[in-house]
């Protein structure tokens, strides 16, 4: 049940599937779907192509790779990625998993098609025993609470 797959929109663009590295990895590293520009002070959507499939109790947290991070100056916008178990086949964007990037340095960045530029990392979390949540996700990236 737990995997990645490649959206529809983006199935003839060669995307390669997350892998772990070693297998003392906790993370899947994620490539840049399509080459982009990370331009100074700015933040940027970077593709990814893939969606996640996890366990209704299981989130997908995604983080810069270190090694981009302390080279160019970029983190994710958001800190850590929130990928819920409900994102994957939303009507919005089939749960395309995208990177909203900001360049912190004063250099534009530029990023390649393949280049590994995240990791995700699924992790199961816990619930009050009095939580009652009952709504239903209505759209894609960002759209929780809207």
């Amino acid at each position: 049940m737990r995997r990645f797959e490649v959206v529809s929109s983006w199935q003839e663009k060669g995307i390669r599937l997350p892998q772990r590295k070693t297998s003392a990895s906790a993370g899947y590293d994620l490539e840049a779907a399509e080459s982009v520009i990370l331009k100074p002070g700015a933040v940027t959507l970077v593709p990814t192509g893939l969606k996640a499939y996890m366990k209704d109790t299981e989130v997908l947290q995604l983080f810069i790779r270190s090694s981009l991070a302390f080279r160019h100056l970029v983190v994710l916008a958001n800190g850590t990625g929130i990928v819920d178990a409900d994102y994957a086949d939303n009507p919005d964007n089939e749960g395309h998993i995208l990177l909203a990037i900001l360049n912190l340095g004063t250099e534009s960045v530029p990023i390649e098609k393949g280049q590994r530029i995240a990791q995700g990392i699924f992790l199961e979390y816990l619930c009050t025993d009095d939580d009652l949540a009952s709504g239903e996700r209505r759209g894609g990236f960002g759209s929780t609470g809207k």
